[in-house]
């Protein structure tokens, strides 16, 4: 994204009936982030854009952030890809999620990746 076209929140795909869309959607609402709302079943450029995302199929949720789209992303991977598109929009209080005793272990025992996210381990 430019300068003059800067980041304004995030565009959410979803369906009705997705209980994958309601975690997350609930879970970015309680963090106060800006989503601009696409149903596929009501929406065919949605649902094209979808597919598009997904190899061809209507995964939901598909969240876009700037120029990244993933496919049933964690809050914590749509949080990231804000904070690397639009700092901005990040509430100033967002700590991100740390990993618990056994994320921490596997963290160790893959050399500091976690497998998800491929983020390296603070």
């Amino acid at each position: 994204m430019s300068a003059e076209n800067p980041v304004q929140g995030i565009t959410f795909y979803w369906r009705p009936g997705c209980g994958f869309c309601a975690h997350l959607h609930r879970e970015l609402n309680k963090l106060e982030v800006t989503m601009e709302m696409h149903n596929i079943w009501e929406d065919p450029a949605a649902a094209a854009f979808v597919r598009s995302a997904a190899n061809g199929n209507e995964t939901v949720p598909t969240v876009a952030v700037g120029n990244t789209a993933m496919v049933n992303p964690t809050p914590a991977q749509v949080m990231a890809a804000l904070a690397d598109c639009a700092p901005h929009l990040v509430p100033e209080d967002y700590e991100p999620p740390q990993p618990g005793p056994a994320g921490r272990l596997l963290n160790r025992l893959l050399g500091g990746r976690h497998p998800p996210t491929g983020q390296p381990s603070q």
